[in-house]
């Protein structure tokens, strides 16, 4: 209880509304999991909004690359694989550290230490940066290795170059959301999604109907969008002044600790990795990865509610039965649009009918993987991402991967047996993660993370004790803490300016008691430190010598036409022939 924040504690004073107070809810609900129901759906509701306004980003690129030509469409999503499995999914999974320690030290009172997290994060993910771009620079002859057509690789490269300076924007920008997101504010990252929409839809125009530049405009937009949203994520923050509370500055703290954060960071990167990769391997359509948008805004909201001193039996089930009904009314929704959903990304009377026949085994499986998602996200909060990672390891590539080979081969199920493979892993992890869960005690869950991972340094006992006491009122408040205007779960009251005075008492001694018991010298830091940028950079060292050792050959006069080609010029599709699923992959 001692890491509870004040801004969570006070939830059971406020009044349940009037959608959880009808005869039905309150016949099958108990009082305590209608309330924390009706919690996790205000932080489910913006946050959801958020991320289908960020999903919307590669989803209008998409769309257009479809109808200007399907080598385009299908250069992009092979540069969309790429970027995911080398990069995105090692961004977001080394980010994930921050919901543990964020959520936690924000929850303990130490509101500058938040701000110390947050600049070694960004150190380590800018570092992350020179080997992700080490593969990304020789991306064409991986896929070429991989037997891909030679046009399509050389369109899918064009767009992974031009992505290579959006790489820090998108490493940063999944830093501030964490770094909001934890603190229970959501609305800026769903504003400013929103407005970095209408910037990708603007530039798209612009550069590929106005300036006639085709595939090259549609990656110069896919790149500068992604630019755009984390600059203004970052001006929305410092407008508001949102960072006042926990941010003091740079601070060579920042260089301290690193193997505490790499701790939490490097599983939590695995588990993210391993669950994507799997699904690139079998070569996912862009609707359903919509649906699993979905379920890992439940996934984050679980994680969020967990790390924020949720410690009650009530919170798992609540969650749980939550995403249970979300799941089944995606899937009524995919099975009655399967037919019309390929339309959107092309018109191949062929294409369409692969994506229909594929949809149909999608709503049982997803409903059973949303599932799998928030318990993901529960144990993230938990601070259980080794454990996580490992099943993921395990189920995924030593039981899904095998089993949906088989069927897909030997079974002659094709894309369906892949499926069914992971179907089975799936419904395998769930029972396990399941079974953890509801034997977690939460109390001793709550106090080991912040143990662990929160150490906090007081010259004496008596001050530790005063230092709760002054802040013992705040946590038992009735009036919602604002973080500038911010409520941290309440977004009715987001847009308010307001003070900080409740928790004033308890940030005087922020400066004094964040400081780690074990200080390195500074001649380790400029050793350690040093060395691990020497070995970042030695890395895209060796990426630019192999990039520069096998050059990418130049493209063909066609090929040169192609890839300037604009969306009005073309008036037929090229005719795509059928496709052998049989094939090796």
């Amino acid at each position: 209880r001692s890491f509870s924040p004040p801004s969570l504690s006070h939830l059971s004073s406020f009044p349940v509304s009037k959608l959880f107070q009808s005869a039905c809810l309150r016949r099958w609900l108990p009082p305590v999991y209608r309330e924390e129901l009706q919690q996790v759906l205000k932080l489910t509701g913006p946050l959801l909004l958020s991320r289908i306004l960020n999903f919307f980003l590669p989803f209008v690129t998409t769309i257009m690359c479809g109808h200007i030509g399907n080598a385009e469409l299908a250069g992009f999503a092979l540069a969309s694989a790429v970027i995911n499995v080398t990069t995105t999914a090692t961004g977001h999974g080394l980010a994930l550290a921050c919901d543990t320690l964020i959520s936690q030290t924000f929850g303990s009172k130490n509101m500058k230490r938040v701000g110390v997290i947050l600049q070694r994060s960004s150190l380590i993910l800018l570092l992350f940066c020179l080997p992700c771009w080490a593969v990304l620079i020789n991306s064409y002859n991986l896929l070429l290795l991989m037997h891909q057509e030679e046009e399509v690789a050389r369109i899918a490269y064009l767009y992974v170059m031009l992505f290579l300076p959006a790489v820090p924007a998108m490493f940063l920008h999944q830093l501030l959301v964490a770094y909001l997101q934890n603190q229970g504010i959501i609305l800026p990252q769903m504003y400013t999604a929103a407005a970095a929409n209408i910037f990708n839809l603007g530039i798209n125009y612009i550069l590929i109907f106005s300036l006639d530049l085709g595939v090259i405009g549609s990656a110069i937009a896919n790149s500068l969008s992604q630019i755009v949203i984390c600059l203004l994520l970052y001006s929305y923050i410092r407008w508001k002044k949102l960072h006042q509370q926990t941010w003091g500055g740079w601070s060579t703290d920042c260089l301290q600790e690193w193997g505490s954060y790499m701790k939490l960071a490097i599983p939590s990167a695995f588990m993210v990795c391993f669950e994507w990769w799997i699904w690139e391997v079998g070569s996912l359509l862009f609707t359903q990865y919509f649906f699993y948008v979905i379920e890992s805004n439940y996934q984050n909201t679980m994680c969020t509610r967990k790390e924020s001193g949720q410690t009650s039996s009530s919170y798992p089930i609540c969650n749980v039965l939550a995403t249970g009904v979300l799941a089944v009314f995606q899937g009524i929704v995919i099975a009655g649009c399967k037919s019309v959903v390929g339309h959107i990304f092309t018109s191949d009377d062929k294409i369409v009918a692969i994506v229909s026949e594929n949809l149909s085994v999608y709503p049982f499986q997803q409903f059973f993987d949303g599932l799998l998602c928030v318990c993901s996200g529960i144990l993230v909060g938990a601070g259980m991402q080794k454990i996580a990672a490992l099943s993921n390891l395990v189920c995924y590539y030593c039981i899904g991967l095998p089993v949906g080979i088989a069927l897909m081969f030997a079974a002659e199920l094709r894309i369906l047996g892949f499926f069914l493979g992971l179907f089975t892993c799936i419904l395998l992890e769930l029972g396990f993660f399941l079974v953890l869960i509801f034997k977690l005690n939460w109390e001793k869950v709550t106090q080991k993370v912040g143990s662990s991972y929160l150490t906090v340094k007081y010259s004496n006992i008596s001050l530790k004790k005063d230092w709760q006491q002054e802040c013992e009122p705040s946590r038992t408040a009735k009036v919602v803490l604002k973080a500038d205007g911010y409520s941290p779960v309440d977004t009715r009251d987001q847009e308010l300016k307001a003070g900080h005075e409740a928790n004033a008492a308890c940030m005087e001694g922020d400066a004094s008691n964040t400081k780690p018991q074990a200080l390195l010298s500074v001649t380790q830091l400029i050793l350690r430190r040093g060395l691990a940028f020497l070995v970042s950079f030695l890395i895209l060292a060796v990426g630019v010598a192999f990039h520069i050792a096998l050059p990418t050959p130049e493209p063909s006069g066609q090929t040169r036409a192609n890839l300037t080609l604009n969306w009005p010029n073309v008036s037929t599709h090229a005719t795509v022939s059928p496709l052998d699923l049989t094939t090796d992959l």
